[in-house]
């Protein structure tokens, strides 16, 4: 499964892997990703003053696209990767860039609405709790959701981002809950989709355990 996105990401790998300098390993791009959320921050807290400060917001999120998309890719390229350190660093850290973002739009809207802003990261972190429950129950990993995959959340993000700057911090108040109205929504639908699958899947060992 993949994101809308993944067959234009698998052509623009296939051009960029070999042009990857080759003093720039895989373990350097997992660590660049807290440099990426500490400066997010740090530009959030600027643009509490100047929204248009959250244009270099976007530029950390299109910087933590190429480094967490290519660290793994390029250690499977070069056969150097460091698959267990790789998936957990990588993981960790992306949760760390998932945090940053929300304290970064804390810095912007009023006390009141943080409420509304916990909601959306409990939600978000469901997803992630999801993604390493089946990890667990299938021995499959995959973090694309209904064709929505990071790649498009962080599209979402710059969007969101150009019209703040455009609009002002008024509409972010009043999308806060509605966003995390729809995580719970599709959070549902794949829950729901989950357990059927592990439902089917043990049914069906069970049969082959009383055919043995």
């Amino acid at each position: 499964n993949g994101g809308l996105l993944r067959p234009l990401e698998r052509r623009m790998a296939r051009f960029l892997l070999p042009r990857v300098p080759l003093w720039l390993e895989t373990y350097h791009l997992t660590l660049l990703t807290p440099v990426w959320s500490m400066l997010m921050v740090a530009f959030s807290y600027f643009a509490a003053r100047d929204l248009r400060w959250l244009w270099m917001v976007n530029l950390m999120i299109v910087c933590h696209y190429f480094t967490d998309h290519f660290d793994g890719k390029l250690g499977k390229y070069r056969n150097t990767g460091l698959y267990k350190w790789g998936f957990y660093m990588d993981h960790l850290f992306d949760y760390g860039f998932l945090t940053s973002i929300l304290i970064g739009y804390a810095l912007l809207i009023p006390e009141r609405a943080y409420f509304n802003l916990l909601l959306v990261l409990c939600v978000f972190s469901a997803f992630m709790f999801h993604t390493f429950l089946m990890l667990a129950a299938k021995e499959g990993f995959t973090v694309s959701f209904l064709c929505f995959g990071p790649t498009e959340m962080r599209i979402g993000l710059i969007v969101c981002n150009a019209l703040l700057v455009k609009f002002g911090i008024r509409p972010l108040k009043g999308v806060l809950p509605w966003i995390a109205g729809c995580g719970v929504v599709a959070l549902g639908v794949l829950a729901y989709r989950a357990q059927q699958k592990l439902w089917r899947h043990d049914m069906m060992s069970r049969s082959q355990d009383r055919e043995n």
